[in-house]
């Protein structure tokens, strides 16, 4: 199945994969955090969609979605509006 890691708060897709072990997956990314080269992530929410393809089937793809790691007794705040 297509799995997309999204970040939650930019909607920025950040890996897309193939996986055979949906379960096992949703269940790593549910633990401690998720680390990429740019930063280390804790699991969010996710979803099941399904596209119809032009030849008139469907595909299923799962979007993870992610939010910045937040340390025990750490804030996270949003990051201010530019102004233009």
């Amino acid at each position: 199945m297509n799995v997309v890691f999204v970040l939650t708060e930019t909607a920025e897709e950040v890996l897309q994969m193939v996986s055979n072990d949906v379960a096992g997956l949703l269940a790593a990314v549910k633990g401690e955090s998720v680390s990429f080269p740019f930063g280390n992530y804790q699991y969010d929410s996710h979803t099941l969609d399904h596209y119809l393809l032009e030849n008139g089937t469907y595909q299923q793809e799962l979007v993870i979605y992610l939010k910045p790691e937040q340390k025990n007794n750490e804030t996270i705040l949003p990051l201010p509006k530019m102004q233009d």
